[in-house]
Order: C-alpha cells, then structure tokens, then sequence
C-alpha cells in the first residue's frame, strides 16, 4: 500500500521537448510553449503542487555519432541526439524524486523519457509500467514501416524490439517487458504492426472495447494489475488519443477517439489510484490547432490527472504520490 500522507507538496518538474523531425507534420515543437501559454504552470500551481519548470531540452551540445543508419528510419541521426540527451535528463529527473512531466514535441520523446525513467526504477527495485494513451500503436520498426516516420516505432524501441539498437549509444538500455506496455485509445494499426503486436501478445484496448466496456472497467483494471505488482504507472498521453472534434491540433487526426468526458475519467481515475509517477504530452501542433482549443483541452486534462476535481470525493491520494 502507497503511503501519500506528505508534510510537503509533491515537486512536479516541467521540461519542454520540442522535437518535431519524428513526424510527417512539422508544428510540433510548438507544443511546450502552447501548453505553458494555456496555463499549465498556473492550474498545477493552484492543485498546491511546487512547480519547477525546467525550461526546454536542447541537444546543441550533443556530438554526433559514426553508426550507421538503419534504413526506414527518417533523420535517424538527429532522433539520436534527441533520445540520448532526454535518457539522461529524464533519468536525473526521476532520481531527484520529483514528477516529470515531459513537453513534447513528437511521440519519438518517450524513447529517451521511458527509458530513463525505466533505469531509475529499475535501480529502485519497482517495475515501471506505461499507459500508451493513443489512435496508434506506434509499435513499428524499420522492417515493419509504411512511412519511415520514427514517431511510429516509439513504443516498439521501448519493448526491446530490434533495429534501433544503436540509438542510445553510451546511455543504458532499458526495455520494458512487452506484458508491462498498455497501449489504450487505439484505432489506426498497420497490417505488418499488427502482426508484431500479436506475435508479442501486447496489451491493447482498442475504440471498440471501450465502446463495449467503457472506460471505467478498463482503466480500473489496468490499476488492479499495476498495484498487484507494486508497480508505477507513467503516462504516455499522443493528444490523437482524443477524438479530432474535442482535438483539432494534431497532425495525425483520426476520427472517433475519446470524447471530452471519457479522457476526463481517464485522468480523475488515474489520479485517485496514487500510482502515476511521470507523464508524457505529446503530439501537439499548435500549428493546425483552432485559436489554442486543444492546448487548452490538454491543460483541463492534465489538470484532472493532479487532482482538480468538481467536488470534494474521498480518493486513496490527494495528490499524485510521491516516491517511496
């Protein structure tokens, strides 16, 4: 049992991921600055969290390296100097004890943030297990791609699969057992992927289970097998997970994913488990977004994930909870 009784609030750390290069849509490394502009920072500050924004990662200082690309994979080169750089950043994050909430920039950011985060609580002795909130699987590899995008084989890394194995270079790997990734919200594989999928038994909620089941039965059963381990929960949140009617700005739009009230529930359940210990945003294009509506959608979202409520409810955490 986690115990949340806190003589001080949680520590929630923001770092901006502005990568776009991932995607076949440029826009969103934009995302950091549309999600601080609609008021992030003031609706965790009001949740009585401490808010340490640590401004945007950049990869400047980060050489290059003399592997040699695999092919069907689109700026391969420069994807590696991002997942280096953020493995190492989102590693010292976790270690520091205080919530990530990693910016992004596209879906490619939660190769080096899940990977960090996996080292840290691997060394802790908890296993990691991530909610891939999302229209795609985004379980890829270059053998498998339609589009050599690399946002699409982000998950697929995370599991251990092959073809990217030179993309950490010096920085540790460390994959997630397939059983440990949930992906939820999705409604666009491909025929090769899919295929992946099965032959590795992943855990997939598609649009149809949840219409069947909604998604309080779900989400509360990926809870039950999370605490049953003495696990933690990152959150990988692709804004596509939402249906393009509550959320324009994406640059991957595909219909009939969550509404308004299920991603809602979503978060609120999250939040009342005391389980999540880090969170992706990823996917955000301001570019193609309606005058800031979706940015501003996501900020409400995230808001219910920390615990902004309509009324006062008994929940086994006020706030997310902190390491043990």
């Amino acid at each position: 049992m986690i115990d949340t009784r806190q003589t001080s609030p949680p520590t929630v750390a923001l770092l901006g991921v502005p990568v776009e290069i991932g995607a076949s849509q440029r826009g969103t490394l934009m995302g950091p600055a549309a999600l601080r502009t609609a008021g992030l920072l003031t609706v965790l500050e009001s949740l009585g969290l401490a808010v340490t924004d640590c401004g945007d990662l950049g990869v400047d200082g980060i050489d290059e390296l003399a592997d040699v690309p695999p092919e069907n994979a689109r700026h391969y080169r420069q994807i590696q100097r991002w997942v280096r750089a953020l493995s190492r950043r989102s590693y010292e994050l976790a270690q520091s004890g205080a919530v990530p909430i990693f910016l992004g920039g596209d879906h490619t950011l939660s190769m080096g943030s899940v990977n960090g985060l996996a080292r840290h609580w691997q060394e802790i002795g908890r296993e990691l297990f991530v909610l891939w909130l999302d229209a795609h699987a985004d379980y890829n590899t270059p053998a498998t791609t339609l589009s050599a995008n690399m946002h699409g084989m982000s998950a697929a890394f995370l599991c251990g699969e092959p073809g990217l194995d030179g993309l950490l270079a010096e920085e540790p790997r460390t994959p997630l057992a397939p059983e440990r990734l949930e992906l939820f919200g999705i409604r666009s594989v491909d025929r090769p992927e899919r295929d992946l999928l099965r032959q590795r038994r992943i855990n997939i909620t598609d649009m149809r289970a949840i219409d069947e089941f909604g998604v309080g039965v779900l989400i509360r059963r990926l809870i039950d097998k999370v605490r049953d381990r003495n696990g933690v929960l990152h959150v990988s949140f692709d804004v596509d997970f939402l249906d393009p009617c509550t959320a324009p700005g994406v640059g991957t739009m595909v219909p009939g994913g969550a509404t308004y009230r299920e991603a809602h529930l979503v978060m609120e359940m999250l939040h009342d488990c005391g389980l999540v210990r880090s969170v992706d945003i990823v996917e955000l294009n301001p570019f193609l977004d309606e005058r800031g509506r979706t940015a501003r959608t996501v900020v409400e979202l995230i808001g219910s994930l920390f615990g902004q409520q309509i009324i006062d409810r008994r929940t086994p955490s006020n706030a997310i909870a902190p390491q043990d």
